[in-house]
């Protein structure tokens, strides 16, 4: 092997993470990184914090007002797939790293919490499937674990952005 290529293997060991929780943290200092260059550039107020959690690194914006999250959270989506492109280009890797900006993702959860909560309640009175209105992934694995944890069992149907979760009754 020719001494660039062994230098060159060397500096990818020493920056290579030596396990997964280092794998995430770096991938929440990429993120963080990034994501605080653009609101220099936007000129735009927010603390950065990082933390690892269930097998993913997250990223939260502290921040003021919804200005970062849009109608919807469209803007907070779109921020965490340039922070996950950020991710990918300096490590090569797909990241699934989450992006919570002004607490909006843990509100939209415990919010999705009750709503799966409510359908399981009907569906158990009724004994009628309940589905539910059109939701992102993020949203949908949320009622998807509060229903399974309920002992029911759910599905999702339909095609982006109008795919939605059903719950079933108990067979």
């Amino acid at each position: 092997m020719s001494e660039e290529l062994e230098k060159a293997a060397e500096a990818v060991e020493e920056k290579a993470p030596q396990s997964s929780e280092e794998a995430l943290d770096a991938e929440g200092d990429i993120a963080a990184d990034y994501l605080e260059e653009l609101l220099d550039i936007a000129d735009l107020d927010g603390d950065i914090d990082t933390y690892v959690e269930g097998g993913r690194a997250h990223v939260s914006i502290v921040t003021e007002g919804d200005q970062l999250v849009g109608k919807d959270g469209e803007v907070l989506d779109a921020l965490q797939e340039l922070a996950r492109l950020a991710v990918m280009t300096e490590t090569g890797h797909r990241s699934r790293l989450m992006l919570d900006i002004a607490g909006h993702r843990e509100r939209r959860r415990k919010e999705l919490q009750v709503l799966a909560t409510d359908a399981i309640a009907e569906v158990k009175t009724s004994g009628e499937s309940v589905r539910l209105a059109p939701m992102n992934p993020f949203e949908r694995k949320i009622v998807h674990d509060v229903v399974a944890e309920a002992g029911l069992v759910s599905e999702s149907e339909g095609m982006e952005p109008q795919r939605r979760v059903v719950v079933l009754p108990a067979k």
